[in-house]
Order: C-alpha cells, then structure tokens, then sequence
C-alpha cells in the first residue's frame, strides 16, 4: 500500500514559540551561581550585562532575571539538558554556596526536579526525540496549576482568541489544557484541588503570526494590559470565552514576527568545558539534535495535468551531480 505523510504532524498553530520567562530574583551573584554554574545554562553575553538584570539562555529560549523581590511560577518549568551526570554534579558543586535558601535537588525516573534559591521548580529532562523533538537543550514546557474546573475553559480561551492549537486531557485532579506555543512546545494548565498562591507578576514571552487578530479579541473584552510598541502587546487574565470568567492570571508578553528580537541567534555554551578538560572547538553547544529527513518509500506520485511534466523535471533535477 502506497504510504503517505501526515501534514498535520508539523502543523504549529497560530503561536509560533516561547522564547522567554520573565523571573526576579533579589540576587543577581546567587542566581548566577544557580542558572550558570548549577543547571549549566548560558548568560547572554550581548544583552543585560550589567547588575541589574541578567538573560539566560537555553538553546533557543531564555530566562529573564531583573532584580527584585522574588517571583515564583506557580507550577513547574520543563527544560531538557544533556547528561544527567554531568547535571547532578554541577548541582552538588553549588550545594554548598546556596545553603539557607530554597535550593532543593531530588531525582526520579523521568527527570530531576530542581528547586531554585527562591522556590521555582524545574523539571530537568533528558533529551527524548519522541517527546520533546530533536532537542538537547532547550524549554519544552511551562506547567500551571490551576483551579479544578479551569482547564477546559482554558482550552477554548486559546482556542478561539489564539487560534493556537490545543488538547484538553484527563479528568478529576488530573485535567490538563495543553496549548501548543512552539514546535515541540507547550503550556500546561494542570488543575489542582492545593491552594494556589496568588499571582506575583511574572510573566512569559511568546511570538504569533497572526498578531492583529488575537488583539481585536482581547481589546473586545477588555484584556490588554499594555500597548508595549508597534510590535509587541500584553495581557494577563485567561478568561472563559463563553462567560468572561477569570480562569487564571499570568502576564503574556505577545510579539509578532516582525519583532526585532524574532529569531536572534542565542550564544549556548559547552558546560563541560574547563582548563582541566578542554577540548578545541568544543566551546558553543548545539542546542538541537540532527535531525533525518528521508524521504517515505512507495508514496503515492502525484496525478492531474500537471503531474507528467513534474516528474520529468524532478528525474531530471534527481539525476544531477550531488543529488
């Protein structure tokens, strides 16, 4: 039987990636001390250089740390990093330095889950191409709790005021909204029967092609929080589109894809570099695995008037030097 590719695999959803979380912290020396040396991220070597705020990055994605009074994600960030050894000992390095704070490390089977110096949770994977794509170093998820009752509401919010392309699982203390902000990136709104803390200020950064839409939505029922420049804007209620009921508060910073900043190239290092052990040219870290893109045996050829003087041209084209 002739075999044919599912288009619909690849498809991404008007939301087109998460490119940062938004976190203060009281102690820009203790949270290079966590992000950089601990969990073996990057600090951006361009932007935010001073004392005041501080950029991280992993593969594709980032952290922004300004100074304050700490936030807290209420819930738990997903990021894959290579080697797990390598990442327990890192930990265990700083261990010591970050005692009397919040610093927490356990293991289990899926990841190891990290507690920064202000409590913010993270979910240390391996890479696993099945589940988060050809990435070694990057954030596949942010996961929220939410209040029981929300998650479907949530789902339809993104739904019809994104058009993002979203999941809604579970039941009972288990239901989960899943909204695709990216190839191999979600966000995750995990209803909770446990009180849930109220909403500090932190926020994330997603791009979306289509940027006048989604605005018309939430300028229609009052959303906008911010009108940021010509290629940003912000929002922070999750509202039931059927009702306007407040489902749950988290700032969204939303750009186009014509921001400034889309696609910039983020500099990621090789932690396991050092004067002991140096290898020359091993400094950057690719953030994503090669990727196979071979092409299905026995798919169906195409048929229609145009079909014959295609197949013609691509023998010849297959049939070239290199090919």
């Amino acid at each position: 039987m002739a075999q044919h590719y599912n288009r619909k695999a690849e498809n991404l959803g008007n939301i087109t990636g998460l490119e940062h979380v938004n976190l203060q912290i009281p102690d820009q020396a203790q949270g290079n001390l966590f992000y950089v040396q601990g969990l073996g991220l990057t600090r951006d070597p361009y932007m935010n250089t001073g004392l005041a705020n501080m950029w991280i990055n992993v593969g594709k994605s980032q952290f922004h740390l300004p100074t304050g009074d700490p936030w807290v994600l209420r819930g738990a960030i997903g990021l894959v990093t290579p080697d797990r050894g390598a990442l327990l000992a890192r930990l265990a390095g700083v261990k010591k330095q970050l005692a009397g704070t919040k610093f927490a490390v356990a293991e289990n089977n899926d990841y190891v889950q990290v507690t920064c110096p202000w409590g913010n949770r993270f979910n240390m994977h391996s890479p696993d191409v099945e589940r988060f794509g050809a990435v070694n170093l990057g954030m596949p998820y942010l996961q929220f709790d939410v209040p029981m009752g929300a998650a479907k509401g949530i789902d339809r919010f993104y739904r019809k005021i994104f058009d993002a392309k979203t999941s809604l699982e579970g039941n009972g203390s288990g239901r989960v909204a899943r909204i695709n902000v990216g190839y191999h990136q979600e966000l995750a709104f995990r209803e909770t029967d446990k009180p849930i803390p109220a909403y500090d200020g932190h926020h994330i950064q997603v791009y979306v092609q289509d940027f006048s839409g989604p605005y018309k939505e939430l300028m229609k029922r009052e959303l906008l929080t911010e009108e940021s420049n010509a290629y940003q804007y912000r929002w922070e209620h999750i509202v039931d589109p059927k009702t306007d009921k407040v489902l749950f508060e988290i700032e969204h910073e939303v750009r186009s894809m014509t921001h400034p900043l889309y696609a910039r190239p983020l500099v990621n290092r090789n932690p396991t570099q050092s004067q002991q052990s140096y290898q020359m040219g091993g400094d950057a870290w690719d953030w994503e695995i090669r990727r196979a893109n071979v092409r299905l045996p026995d798919v169906a050829p195409l048929t229609g008037a145009a079909a014959a003087a295609y197949n013609k041209r691509r023998a010849t084209r297959m049939a070239g030097p290199g090919m």
